[in-house]
C-alpha cells in the first residue's frame, strides 16, 4: 500500500484488463464486421470508431480489445503452464539434492543453452498457429527461471525445523514437498510470476510480428502491430494504437511486480 506507482499501476492494469474482456461486448462494433462508410477512417471522437478504422473499415478500437484479450490470456496461461512446472520441478530438485539435484539441474542448464525464440518459430511452423500452441510454445522454455528460483528457496526451506519434525514423524517426501516446502514459496512464485506475465505476453508479440501468432480471425497485439508497421506512412493510427496500449500494459505489470516484490522483502518490513 506505501507503494503509490504500483497502485496506481494495479488500477490502470484493472481497467485494462476488464475493457479487454467486457469492452467489446458493450461496443456497438465488432472484430470482424467492416464499415464500408468509414474506411481507414482516423481517430475521432466524435463517432463510434474512437480508434479509426483499418483499410477494410474494421473498428481499431474493438480489434485492440479483442487482441488484448487474446494476448493477456496467452500471457496467463502461459504463466500458470510454466508456473505449476517450474515450481514442481524446482521444489522436487531442491528438495532431493545430491545427485537428483545435480542431473535436474544439469538439464536446466542444457535447456538454457537452446535458442528458445528459433525452438518456438520451428514448432509454429511445423505444427501451426493454434492458441493453444502458441501457449505451449511459449511455456515449453518460460518455466526455467522459475524451476531454478524455486530450487534455491527450496535448498533454504529443507533445512528449516518444521521440514525435520515432519521427516521425522514419517512423513513422505511428495508431502512434505507439497505440504510444507510450496505453501512457503507463494510469495516468491506470486513475484516472480508478476514479472514472467510480460515476458509472455511480449514473446507472444514477437512471434505474432513475425507472422508466426495466431491466426484470423483471432487477433492480438502482435498480429495489429505488425499490420500497423506495413501501413506506418499511410494509417500510423493502426500501429500506434495498439502498441501504446501494449507498452502501457507491459509497464503497468512490471510496476505490480516491483510492488509485490517489495511487499514480500522482509527486509522492508
Amino acid at each position: 500500500m506505501r507503494n503509490r506507482a504500483a497502485l496506481v499501476a494495479l488500477a490502470i492494469l484493472f481497467l485494462i484488463v476488464l475493457a479487454c474482456f467486457i469492452g467489446p461486448l458493450l461496443l456497438p462494433n465488432n472484430a470482424i464486421d467492416s464499415d464500408w462508410s468509414a474506411i481507414s477512417l482516423a481517430p475521432t471522437l466524435q463517432g463510434a470508431h474512437w480508434f479509426g478504422t483499418d483499410e477494410v473499415g474494421r473498428d481499431l478500437l474493438v480489434r485492440t480489445l479483442e487482441g488484448g484479450r487474446v494476448s493477456l490470456e496467452v500471457g496467463l496461461l502461459g504463466t500458470l503452464v510454466s508456473g505449476v512446472f517450474g515450481v514442481a520441478y524446482g521444489a522436487i530438485s531442491g528438495y532431493a539434492g545430491g545427485r537428483t539435484d545435480a542431473v535436474m539441474m544439469r538439464i536446466v542448464d542444457m535447456m538454457y543453452a537452446i535458442p528458445y525464440m528459433l525452438i518456438a518459430i520451428l514448432m509454429m511452423t511445423l505444427f501451426g498457429r493454434a492458441f493453444y500452441l502458441v501457449v505451449l510454445a511459449i511455456s515449453a522454455f518460460s518455466w526455467l527461471d522459475m524451476a531454478r528460483v524455486v530450487r534455491g528457496q527450496t535448498l533454504t526451506l529443507r533445512t528449516r525445523e518444521f521440514v525435520d519434525a515432519a521427516r521425522a514423524t514419517g512423513v513422505k517426501p511428495l508431502a512434505i514437498i507439497a505440504r510444507h516446502i510450496v505453501p512457503n514459496l507463494i510469495g516468491v512464485v506470486v513475484v516472480y510470476a508478476s514479472v514472467t506475465v510480460p515476458g509472455i505476453v511480449l514473446t507472444e508479440s514477437v512471434l505474432s510480428f513475425l507472422g508466426l501468432g495466431v491466426q484470423e480471425p483471432m487477433t492480438s497485439w502482435g498480429v495489429l502491430v505488425e499490420d500497423g508497421a506495413q501501413k506506418l506512412e499511410a494509417m500510423p493510427w493502426l500501429l500506434l494504437c495498439p502498441a501504446l496500449t501494449l507498452c502501457v500494459t507491459l509497464y503497468c505489470v512490471s510496476f505490480v511486480g516491483d510492488g509485490l516484490r517489495d511487499a514480500f522483502d522482509p527486509k522492508e518490513r
